[in-house]
């Protein structure tokens, strides 16, 4: 079995969307209040307008420090370990409740598609206060596969 090569693609800003949208799986990466990252795993999804979004709650570290500095990368993950991945930087807006109701409307749509009672849905998402975190894409890294540099499988 020949081994893997590790790979990096450079991708444009509708690839990197295109790559995103069926990935479900992140990291946020926040700044605490003294600088240290904290990573968060989450699921997130892409809204109409081409930010990463995630539901969250006001009281959590990653919305509480993405309030404080707005500054944040995702790292979306693949369903499969060994497949591909991004990093994403970018600036982050928090919305909370009760403006965050039809953004995590339009976040459920993009991610699972109609719910059977849209009337349910937001009358449990004011129950639960839920936030939503947007990010906008600032810059990304090349779209990665893990494995061998090229060098020690050529040749």
């Amino acid at each position: 079995m020949a081994p893997n090569i590790a790979t990096n693609t450079s991708v444009s800003l509708d690839e990197l969307l295109d790559f995103v949208r069926p990935r479900h799986h992140a990291i946020l990466l926040t700044r605490r209040a003294d600088g240290s990252p904290q990573g968060s795993p989450l699921t997130c999804g892409v809204d109409d307008s081409g930010r990463i979004v995630v539901s969250t709650y006001p009281e959590r570290a990653k919305t509480r420090n993405a309030k404080r500095d707005p500054r944040v990368s995702l790292i979306v993950l693949s369903d499969d370990w060994n497949g591909p991945w991004v990093q994403i930087d970018g600036a982050a807006e928090v919305i909370d409740p009760p403006d965050s109701v039809e953004p995590l409307v339009e976040y459920y749509r993009n991610i699972a598609g109609e719910h059977p009672d849209w009337d349910e849905y937001r009358a449990a998402m004011v129950k639960q206060g839920k936030s939503i975190i947007r990010v906008t894409p600032e810059r990304w890294g090349p779209v990665a596969t893990g494995g061998f540099p090229a060098r020690l499988v050529e040749g």
